[in-house]
C-alpha cells in the first residue's frame, strides 16, 4: 500500500498520533517552526509592500531535508499542526518547502489527539486557508517592526539588551500604572460597628451596622461612631424583618486558556508557564500504563467556551449513572460571548470523561495530576446542577439605627459535590428569631479602618486584565509574562508583580514618544482587525502601510529628542583589588557592582541587602535578602556557601521567649505572625498590623 506522510509540531504529539494510525502512516514532527524571518535582521522588504523575508531556521535543515526525503516517497501528505493561526502558518511554510500546490487538501485539523479525531481529520483535509496565514503574517511583521526598530533605539539611548514590543510594553505599562496608583493612593478613614447580642433564649451572635436614622450607611469618623453609640447604648434591638430565601450558586463554565492559567495560578501556586508546559504535554500524549499513549486534555489554546453535543452527552451519562439524575442540569448553561472571542475551538476538556483522575494518577507526575484533576473536576462540575443555598436576612432596629445578618446554609451541593477546588462559602448560623423580638445588646464594638490601594497585579489578575482589554491571545498571556520578566522590566514580590526602576523608565521614554504603540485600545483595535483579515475583510499590508506611516515619523522624533541616559551611579563601595568606589550598573538580572576601572579590573559584585540581623547559625555573618531561581524572595546568611543558613520567613531582632532563639516574621493572606525560627520549638504569637 501507498504511504502518507503526516508531519506535526512536536515528537510527543508524533508519538501518540503513531499509534492510531498504524504502518501505512509516516509521522514526522518539524519541532516548532522550521522556516521563520531571520534572527539577525529585520528581515522585512519594507519598500515591497512589507514582504517578509523568510529563511530556514538555523539548525533546522536536517529536520526539513529528512521531512523533504520522507515527502518523495509519499502519495499522500497531511499538515497536521496545531489548529490555530501559528500552526496554519507553519503547515503554509511546509507547503512551500515541499511545493504542495495551493488548492491540494493536505490541511488536517484536530481539536484532540484521539484515535476517533484524529481518523476523522484524516478523512477530511482542506487546503491552507491563506485568511489564517495572512492574520498570523500581519502579527508576526507588525510585532517585528515594532520590536526592531523601537530596541536598537533603546539600546543607543540607555543599555544594551532592552526591548520592545507590542503586546510585553502594554503589559509592563499596565504594571506600571497600577503602582502609580498604590504610590499615589490616599487612604481614607472609615468605621465599622458590630454589636455581641444575645436573644432571649441566651444565645449570642454578632450583627452589624447598616445605616443610621437619616439612611446613611457609611461611618466616616469616631465622632460619628459615637454618635450612633449614643443612641444606642442601654438599649434592646427590635427584630424588624426576616426574609428567608434560596440562593443558587451555578458552577463556571470549562476552562478557556484564560482561565485555565488564574485557576491554576490561584489554587495550585503554577506560573503561566508551568501551567502552558504542563497542559501541553496532558494535550500531546502521555504514556498511561493500562492503555499507552494517550492525549488526556483538548486543545489548550482557545477562548471558547463552548462544548461540543458529544461530549455534553458523555458527561452527562458519567454524572447520571455516578452522582444521580438530580446532579444534571436541565437548563442549558449560556455563557455571553465576549466581542474579542475567536470561538474556533472547544474549551479545555479531558478527551475522554471516564479516565479519572485517580485511575491514571500513578502514570502522572505530581504536577501534571493536579492541573488534569482540576481540568476534568472543571469540565464535569460546570455539566451540573448549581448549589442551592438557604438563605436568611434578618433587620434589628434601635432608634431608627438599623442592624442586619445574613446567614446561609448549603441545602444542595450540586456541582459543589465535584469541584474541590471551589471556594467555599462561609456559612452563618442565625438563632430562631420572631418578628418583634427583643435583643439584648452585650458589648458595642466600633473598629477603625482606612481604604487599601489597588493590590499589585499577579500573574492571574493580569492575565484576566489582559483578556478583558483584548490585548493579545491565548497562546500570547505567558509568553509575555516571561519576556517581561527574563527583560528586567518586572520582578516578582511574593506572587505579586512590580516594575522594575529599568522597567518603569523604559515605559515612560515609551509612553512619550510611542504613545499609540503601548495604548491598551491600540493593541485591542489591532486583534479585531486581525479577526477581519482571517475573515477576509481586510488586506493585511494595507494594515501594516497604515501604522508604519504613523510609526516612522515617531521613530524619528524619538532619535532627535531621546537624549543618551547614563544608567551608572557610583557606590560608596570600594574596589576590593583597585580600592575606587564601585559603580552600580544594570545587568540582565537588576542591579550589579563592578569596579570603575573596567575592563582593567573586572571585580564584580551583588548588591547586598542586609536586614539588620545577624546570623543565628554562624554568628558572623549578616541576614540579607536574596532571590530564588523563580524570584521568591528568601533570607540567608551573607557568609554563603560557607554558611547555609535559611528562611523563608523573615528573621527579627527578637527573641523567643521560650526557647531563646531568633523569631520570624510570617504573612500569609489571612494571617500575620511572629515564629520562632527553632523548628523543635511551637511558639507564634498572632500580631495585627499596627503591632
Amino acid at each position: 500500500m501507498a504511504k502518507s506522510l503526516v508531519i506535526v509540531e512536536s515528537p510527543a504529539k508524533a508519538k501518540t498520533i503513531k499509534k492510531f494510525l498504524g504502518k501505512n502512516y509516516v509521522i514526522k514532527a518539524s519541532v516548532g517552526h522550521v522556516i521563520d524571518l531571520p534572527k539577525s535582521k529585520l528581515g522585512i522588504d519594507i519598500e515591497n509592500n512589507f514582504q517578509p523575508k523568510y529563511i530556514t531556521i538555523r539548525g533546522k535543515g536536517p529536520i526539513l531535508k529528512e521531512i523533504r526525503d520522507e515527502a518523495k516517497k509519499a502519495d499522500k501528505i497531511y499538515l497536521a499542526t496545531d489548529p490555530d493561526r501559528e500552526g496554519e502558518a507553519i503547515s503554509w511554510h511546509l507547503s512551500n518547502a515541499l511545493k504542495i500546490k495551493e488548492d491540494t487538501p493536505c490541511r488536517i485539523e484536530f481539536n484532540e489527539i484521539t484515535k476517533t479525531a484524529v481518523k476523522n481529520a484524516i478523512k477530511n483535509p482542506r487546503p491552507i486557508d491563506k485568511n489564517l496565514v495572512d492574520a498570523q503574517q500581519a502579527r508576526r511583521v507588525l510585532d517585528r517592526l515594532v520590536g526592531y526598530k523601537i530596541s536598537p533605539l533603546l539600546w543607543r539611548k540607555i543599555r544594551k539588551g532592552l526591548s520592545a514590543g507590542r503586546v510585553q510594553s502594554v503589559a509592563t505599562k499596565m504594571i506600571k500604572d497600577r503602582e502609580m496608583e498604590i504610590r499615589n493612593f490616599v487612604p481614607k478613614e472609615y468605621w465599622e460597628l458590630t454589636l455581641d447580642v444575645e436573644n432571649s433564649a441566651k444565645e449570642k451572635f454578632q450583627v452589624k451596622f447598616h445605616s443610621d436614622d437619616s439612611g446613611k450607611k457609611e461611618i466616616l469618623s469616631e465622632e460619628e461612631v459615637n454618635i450612633i453609640i449614643e443612641k444606642i447604648k442601654d438599649k434592646d434591638l427590635i427584630v424588624t424583618d426576616i426574609k428567608k430565601g434560596k440562593r443558587k450558586r451555578n458552577p463556571s463554565p470549562s476552562f478557556t486558556t484564560s482561565s485555565l492559567q488564574q485557576e491554576a495560578s490561584n489554587r495550585l501556586g503554577f506560573s503561566t508557564k508551568k501551567t502552558m508546559s504542563i497542559a501541553q504535554q496532558l494535550y500531546e500524549g502521555i504514556e498511561l500504563k493500562t492503555e499507552g499513549i494517550a492525549g488526556l486534555i483538548t486543545y489548550i489554546r482557545t477562548d471558547s467556551t463552548r462544548i461540543s453535543d458529544e461530549s455534553k452527552k458523555s458527561v452527562q451519562d458519567y454524572i447520571i449513572n455516578n452522582l444521580g439524575e438530580k446532579y444534571t442540569t436541565t437548563s442549558k448553561s449560556k455563557v455571553k460571548k465576549k466581542n474579542n472571542t475567536q470561538d474556533a475551538h472547544e474549551a479545555i476538556r479531558p478527551t475522554d470523561v471516564l479516565r479519572k483522575p485517580e485511575l491514571i494518577k500513578d502514570s502522572l507526575t505530581r504536577d501534571q495530576y493536579k492541573l488534569y484533576k482540576l481540568i476534568w473536576e472543571r469540565f464535569v462540575a460546570s455539566q451540573m446542577s448549581p448549589a442551592i443555598y438557604d438563605t436568611l436576612a434578618v433587620e434589628l432596629t434601635v432608634n431608627g439605627i438599623v442592624f442586619k445578618i445574613n446567614g446561609s446554609r448549603l441545602n444542595f451541593d450540586g456541582f459543589l459535590r465535584v469541584y474541590s477546588f471551589a471556594s467555599m462559602s462561609e456559612e452563618v448560623n442565625i438563632p430562631q428569631l420572631e418578628l418583634g423580638e427583643k435583643i439584648n445588646i452585650k458589648d458595642i464594638i466600633p473598629s477603625q479602618h482606612f481604604t487599601q490601594p489597588p493590590a499589585r497585579y499577579t500573574e492571574a489578575s493580569l492575565v484576566k486584565a489582559m483578556e478583558e482589554l483584548g490585548i493579545g491571545r491565548p497562546s500570547t498571556y505567558s509568553p509575555t509574562i516571561s519576556t517581561i520578566l527574563s527583560r528586567g522590566y518586572v520582578e516578582r514580590d511574593g506572587r505579586n508583580l512590580k516594575p522594575t526602576e529599568l522597567g518603569e523608565m523604559v515605559t515612560e521614554i515609551l509612553e512619550e514618544y510611542f504613545t499609540d504603540i503601548i495604548d491598551v485600545n491600540f493593541t485591542a483595535d489591532f486583534e479585531k482587525r486581525l479577526d477581519n483579515v482571517e475573515e477576509g475583510v481586510e488586506n493585511w499590508q494595507e494594515i501594516i502601510k497604515k501604522f508604519y506611516d504613523i510609526f516612522e515619523e515617531m521613530l524619528k522624533k524619538a532619535e532627535e529628542d531621546i537624549e543618551e541616559i547614563d544608567m551608572v551611579e557610583e557606590s560608596d563601595v570600594l574596589c576590593e583589588k583597585c580600592n575606587v568606589n564601585m559603580l552600580i550598573k544594570y545587568g540582565r538580572y537588576g542591579k550589579f557592582l563592578a569596579c570603575a576601572n573596567y575592563p582593567e579590573c573586572t571585580v564584580t559584585k551583588p548588591i547586598v541587602n542586609k536586614i539588620g540581623v545577624k546570623c543565628p547559625q554562624c554568628e558572623k555573618g549578616d541576614i540579607i535578602e536574596r532571590k530564588s531561581k523563580r524570584g521568591r524572595i528568601f533570607y540567608g546568611c551573607s557568609e554563603f556557601p560557607k554558611c547555609k543558613f535559611a528562611s523563608w520567613s523573615k528573621p527579627i531582632n527578637e527573641r523567643c521567649p521560650e526557647c531563646n532563639s531568633l523569631l520570624t516574621h510570617k504573612i500569609n493572606k489571612k494571617s500575620e505572625k511572629l515564629q520562632c525560627i527553632n523548628k523543635d520549638c511551637k511558639y507564634t504569637k498572632d500580631i495585627t498590623k499596627k503591632e
